[in-house]
């Protein structure tokens, strides 16, 4: 039986820079040549402008499948930003599994590294400025092409063209689509049992595993 894996197309970084108004963002993020350092809160050279919102334990990495950037391309014809990897912020342009695929708990080496799934993004209005439009958080929203962050679990170094390779399985009935579906989506509210299930689910990230328990009162 063949390992599922992921091919790493970029791996990317970026510093706050000012983004709209006195707001400052990291979204802009730009690949990497060569090896990067990954540490316990994410890629070396890589920060966060909103510490609240972003960035820690459970947010060190952000993975963006690069399969969705055609179908994206589809709705917003030559946008600058599909062109190269980076348009939704993320430090890991991959390709070969989505959201679909991706399980809560889920372990993948990145190069020395180890690195587990901790939940989806929730997108925020940053992407709808950034692409200069009012539909891309809702569109997220609808289809649950949010993106997977990460928890590291051992550091090590990773770079461009290697693979992630899955190594742990241990949730395989709850994937990132079917999490956010629950949690983001709406869809708490036609499976109440499985949103109580995911107030109690230590693997997940404590920030939904709190979300979870809200929408289950």
């Amino acid at each position: 039986m063949t390992t599922p894996f992921m091919s790493v197309e970029a791996l990317l970084v970026g510093m706050p820079r000012p983004f709209r108004g006195k707001d400052h963002s990291a979204i802009a993020k730009q690949p990497v040549a060569g090896p990067v350092r990954i540490a316990w809160d994410g890629f070396a050279g890589d920060a966060v402008a909103d510490r609240i919102h972003h960035g820690g334990w459970d947010k060190a990495i952000h993975l963006y499948p690069q399969d969705h950037y055609g179908w994206w391309l589809d709705r917003r014809p030559g946008d600058p930003l599909l062109a190269a990897p980076g348009a939704f912020g993320e430090n890991v342009a991959s390709r070969g599994m989505t959201e679909e695929d991706i399980c809560l708990g889920d372990r993948f080496s990145l190069g020395t590294a180890i690195v587990e799934v901790s939940h989806g993004r929730q997108p925020c209005w940053k992407l709808d400025h950034r692409f200069g439009g009012r539909d891309v958080m809702a569109t997220i929203i609808k289809t649950a092409r949010c993106g997977v962050y990460f928890r590291v679990v051992r550091e090590g170094e990773a770079q461009a063209g290697g693979r992630m390779e899955l190594l742990e399985r241990p949730l395989p009935d709850w994937s990132v689509a079917r999490l956010f579906r629950l949690l983001i989506g709406g869809g708490h509210r036609h499976d109440p049992d499985a949103v109580r299930q995911l107030a109690d689910m230590k693997l997940l990230a404590e920030i939904w595993r709190d979300r979870a328990r809200k929408l289950s009162i």
